[in-house]
């Protein structure tokens, strides 16, 4: 048959249009099998997302939303995505929640359970308050083009109503005035929403999360100041029955490694304002990959951490196909005191250790030439080292394709690192490929270190959380071969490699 003429009938180009729906889903691949598609990493199942947002914990569930471009795999107009899980482990994409409306696209935000019905939307709703960016307002000059608006839930995050009275929070004249994080200051009796604006934060209070008072202003000359400050959170870690309040920054560009990074502040809060303990720059995690992290709330004391897995340096050009970016693992906080100065350590939450399925054990070795470890086929593993000597070493992951990526300790600059300059495919930026550092913060004779690998990403957490790294790489063909490569003698008191399987 004539291509030409079998598309120039009526009925066969509509019977063509029909099918291609059909054609679309039978050639689409299977997400488990997409190359780069992480598989314990939350990612949507299509389209872009970023900045992890409104992360609620409610009736044995952690909902998480994020920023979501459903129609490409680039930065575009925000809707808010939705997933579940019960676990932090298996996670399940809902249908988006909030789409674009007349105030603007939806940009970052935070949800909470007003289970005192303070805003009068039922007990127990869910309330999200979110930034509206206006971008056609932007163009004509204007610096008001970002408010703060809020939508409800009565039915635990299945369906949203916005409040007919958008905008809550109007913007002064603040160019970059977004992304707010809300919770209830118990002995106070009132919300307080943490607000990034511009190159510094702003605290609100609220007794219904419909009508703001400006409380006081922070960080105008503190902290890392290498481009605008977004995505804060503020919340308190117990340290031995004394509350430690936290106050998280991001940071973009302007972080230890280039880009996007996530700062901390530790000190005191009053109800009103926030007052540092301490000056210095502190990071949440050195590597290049973790950006607008913050915290769910629903959790009590728990306190759980989740970050976007990407750095704005290439987050659009990254290899993928019909998805971009993948979420860190959600990661349980703590606070620790070392050498009189408070720091965060990280960990994975305790319900991934759910997944691991050991395959070798080493105890009390002396490992003085290369240590191959087991292959692991599927090119995702934890492992776990404990009681490393202080000397230089190197832990590389390979593959047949002949791509590597280094992992390793540094003795005289007393410095983690993680070098991906053969990971794989890199010319997708001239940034990407290199190797980035991190300082050892523990002061102990012996390093421990836990590493987990997925198909595109590792997480390096040293010394029980202490310093952390993250970072993204793209090899030909997962890392199936492990080996520990030991510059000098190095003693590994307990060396443990299991597999992950998310069992159903």
């Amino acid at each position: 048959m004539n291509p030409s003429s079998f598309l120039t009938s009526p009925k066969n180009i509509i019977a063509v249009l029909l099918l291609l729906p059909l054609f679309s889903l039978t050639q689409e691949t299977p997400a488990s099998t997409e190359l780069y598609r992480p598989q314990f990493h939350f990612t949507p199942h299509k389209g872009w997302m970023n900045d992890p947002n409104g992360m609620v914990y409610f009736n044995g569930k952690y909902h998480l939303f994020f920023q979501h471009n459903p129609d490409s795999t680039v930065w575009g107009p925000m809707h808010w995505g939705h997933a579940v899980s019960r676990d932090l482990v298996h996670w399940e994409e809902l249908p988006i929640a909030l789409y674009p409306d007349s105030l603007g696209t939806i940009f970052s935000g935070s949800a909470v359970i007003d289970s005192a019905n303070t805003a009068g939307f039922g007990k127990n709703a869910m309330v999200a308050i979110y930034t509206n960016h206006n971008a056609t307002l932007e163009k004509t000059g204007s610096d008001k083009f970002q408010n703060q608006s809020i939508a409800y839930s009565p039915d635990e995050g299945s369906s949203w109503i916005k409040y007919k009275k958008n905008p809550v929070l109007l913007n002064p004249g603040i160019r970059d005035f977004r992304d707010p994080k809300v919770f209830w200051y118990r002995p106070g009796k009132k919300w307080i929403l943490t607000l990034a604006t511009l190159d510094h934060i702003t605290f609100y209070s609220s007794p219904d999360l419909k009508h703001w008072t400006e409380e006081s202003r922070f960080g105008k000359n503190l902290g890392a100041h290498g481009g605008v400050w977004e995505c804060p959170d503020l919340f308190a870690l117990d340290d031995h029955g004394h509350p430690v309040w936290v106050l998280i920054v991001n940071l973009n560009p302007g972080g230890p490694n280039g880009g996007s990074a996530t700062q901390y502040f530790t000190g005191s809060f009053d109800g009103h304002s926030f007052t540092p303990d301490d000056a210095r720059i502190k990071w949440l995690d050195y590597g290049p990959d973790e950006y607008a992290g913050i915290t769910w709330s629903g959790t009590g004391d728990r306190k759980i951490f989740l970050g976007w897995m990407s750095n704005w340096q290439y987050a659009n050009r990254v290899p993928t196909q019909n998805w971009r970016s993948a979420m860190t693992l959600p990661r349980d906080l703590s606070i620790k005191k070392i050498n009189d100065q408070y720091r965060i350590a990280s960990l994975p939450v305790k319900e991934f250790s759910k997944t691991l399925h050991p395959v070798q054990q080493l105890s009390n070795r002396i490992v003085k030439n290369d240590l191959d470890l087991k292959s692991v086929t599927e090119g995702t593993f934890q492992l776990d080292l404990e009681g490393l000597s202080r000397t230089d070493f190197t832990i590389e992951l390979s593959n047949t394709e002949g791509n590597k990526l280094a992992i390793g300790f540094d003795k005289k600059a007393n410095r983690y690192f993680i070098d991906r300059t053969h990971s794989g495919s890199t010319d997708f930026s001239e940034v990407f490929a290199g190797k980035h550092v991190a300082p050892r913060l523990s002061s102990s004779q012996f390093i421990n270190l836990k590493m987990i690998v997925d198909v595109a990403s590792v997480e390096l957490f040293a010394d029980n959380g202490l310093t952390v790294m993250t970072s993204i790489f793209f090899p030909k063909q997962p890392f199936t071969n492990i080996r520990v490569k030991p510059a000098n003698p190095l003693r590994i008191k307990e060396l443990k490699l299991s597999k992950i399987h998310l069992p159903k």
